[in-house]
């Protein structure tokens, strides 16, 4: 597939995403919790880690209000961390960061990541890298909590 037309998808998927929000909405029994701000831009997150008797991460629960960006991340990142262990998501989390941290030099890992690779355009624009991480962020510290 050609760079533009990849390029035209991940923008369909991101606002996709930021239009039909996946995992939205919090929910009880969460077993960790965490809301992070980027104080840059005023974009927040709260992020719940829904745990099964295993210790696996059912899913996550979030809500928040933010750009484009940092939405569209929360609901990649929700479809993301279904049945999964924690080592296993704290994984994605370090991929997801390196992706960013990239300055767009690094394609991203679809297997780890799954759709969220389509963020990884937004690692050329240092203002909004804060958006993307927001609720990664939020998910490694819901993770330390329980």
């Amino acid at each position: 597939m050609a760079s533009r037309e990849l390029e035209s998808m991940y923008q369909q998927v991101i606002l996709d995403h930021s239009k039909e929000k996946h995992g939205y909405g919090l929910r009880d029994g969460a077993a960790g919790s965490s809301h992070q701000i980027n104080p840059t831009c005023g974009d927040e997150v709260t992020l719940n880690v829904h745990r099964g008797a295993d210790g696996v991460v059912d899913s996550l629960s979030w809500e928040g209000q933010g750009c484009s960006i940092s939405t569209a991340s929360a609901s990649l990142l929700s479809d993301l961390a279904h049945e999964l262990p924690a080592d296993e998501l704290t994984r994605r989390i370090d991929a997801f960061r390196e992706l960013m941290q990239s300055k767009g030099a690094v394609e991203g890992d679809e297997e780890l990541l799954g759709d969220a690779v389509a963020l990884g355009g937004v690692s050329r624009y240092v203002t909004r890298i804060k958006c993307a991480m927001l609720p990664w962020v939020a998910l490694e510290h819901a993770l330390v909590q329980g």
